[in-house]
């Protein structure tokens, strides 16, 4: 049986570059899936708000949600050999806001 996840389309576009060079035409479109229903994850980041910024609450769950997923996805991957131990206590107490 397939596993049911949910897919998502991103866009990335440069507005504004610290440096002060002009801003590119590049712009990345990206189609994931994530086993969570992402927007309602963001919108109870933002209702919590942890950062006192509802927009980094945003950027911060869907950062770590789309880490995450990729993660999970490579669990045996040696690159996430230091993370894994310290990932799931952090989750936790992440939801027990």
């Amino acid at each position: 049986m397939e596993k049911k996840v949910n897919t998502y389309h991103l866009t990335l576009t440069p507005v504004r570059l610290a440096s002060g060079e002009p801003v590119s035409n590049k712009q990345l479109d990206l189609t994931v899936d994530n086993h969570d229903e992402l927007f309602s994850i963001i919108e109870r980041l933002q209702e919590k708000d942890p950062f006192g910024d509802k927009a980094q609450a945003a950027e911060f769950a869907l950062g770590l949600k789309l880490f995450s997923e990729v993660m999970l996805k490579h669990r045996n991957n040696p690159l996430f050999e230091e993370l894994k131990p310290a990932f799931q206590p952090f989750m936790k107490r992440l939801k027990s806001l």
